[in-house]
């Protein structure tokens, strides 16, 4: 089905266009710890770019930066070509942060009506509750909304001021099937509008439905860039499927094998290539059946960039 979406989803178009934000060159250092060194990064208008990279890789810091938030150790940070801290840049900005807080005792719509003061042309209320999913709920308190719901609801004030740069920090965490395929359209719908979109998400799958582009980080640099389809043309690696006894553990120390992971009776793995691992999983079982060889998407094609990455920085 994602499959399916993904090729139903056109692409826009890679023309030039003026990018809205923008990392030139930056590095951000905590103390003696570099975050950033030296990235470049930019958002342009009408697309959607996703932000990948493990836990740490340096994805919030570099939305913080863009949110002035935080600033740069060194280089250039610009939003709509000045300092994303005017006031006139933050009206045009909208954020959904992992770190948001709100009132429990305020109602949806009262958090809505409220956010949606601090800009000058914001959508109607009508229109951030629909495009939500929250119009049933409006009159709910905070504090007695689900986790999906909640986050319903920070997308909704992220959106509310109708900004024309919206930063979406894994924005369907914690949502149902359903709620995480309305927001989808909902950001697609934003782009779709001229609305420049920067994502971060651990859903490889979501990334590769939605992006433009994806810029992918890993220890404060970015490794690699480009369209989805480029990204998993980065590498040749094969997702093999198969039923076996054989412990993750050994597997996973089979030379070639990326990573390898149980789904109920089935090995999933990664390989850079899959016939020498293949004869070393026949060899170790015998036993082995139901075996499956698949090209690499982009869940392989990030693991195998990663990995590679860590295993260059360790040499």
């Amino acid at each position: 089905m994602l499959a399916q979406m993904e090729q139903a989803t056109p692409r826009r178009s890679e023309a030039a266009r003026d990018a809205v934000a923008r990392l030139t060159n930056v590095s951000k250092n905590y103390g003696a710890v570099r975050a950033l060194n030296r990235i470049n990064l930019e958002v342009r208008p009408g697309e959607i770019l996703a932000v990948l990279g493990p836990n740490g890789a340096g994805k919030t810091t570099a939305v913080k930066l863009l949110l002035g938030l935080a600033g740069a150790s060194s280089g250039q940070v610009a939003v709509f070509g000045g300092d994303p801290r005017t006031p006139a840049n933050r009206m045009r900005t909208g954020a959904m942060l992992q770190v948001a807080r709100v009132p429990e005792t305020l109602k949806v719509r009262e958090h809505v009506d409220l956010f949606s003061s601090y800009y000058p042309n914001p959508l109607p209320m009508r229109e951030t509750l629909e495009a939500a999913g929250l119009t049933a709920i409006q009159n709910r308190k905070f504090g007695e909304l689900s986790g999906g719901q909640k986050q319903r609801l920070l997308f909704a004030l992220a959106i509310c001021g109708d900004p024309d740069l919206l930063f979406l920090d894994e924005a369907t965490l914690g949502l149902d099937v359903e709620a995480r395929r309305l927001l989808w359209e909902q950001i697609r719908t934003l782009a779709s509008r001229g609305k420049a979109v920067l994502l971060t998400t651990h859903y490889l799958q979501e990334a590769d439905a939605l992006a433009d582009r994806i810029l992918v980080i890993n220890r404060g640099e970015v490794i690699a860039e480009g369209t989805p389809s480029e990204i998993k043309a980065r590498t040749s690696g094969r997702q093999i499927r198969c039923e076996t006894e054989l412990a993750l553990e050994q597997i996973r120390e089979i030379d070639g094998v990326i990573e390898a992971k149980r789904e109920g009776n089935t090995v999933v793995m990664q390989a850079k290539v899959a016939e020498p691992v293949l004869r070393e999983l026949l060899r170790r079982d015998p036993y082995l059946s139901g075996t499956e060889v698949t090209s690499a998407g982009l869940e392989e094609a990030f693991l195998a960039l990663t990995s590679n990455d860590q295993a260059n920085g360790s040499n």
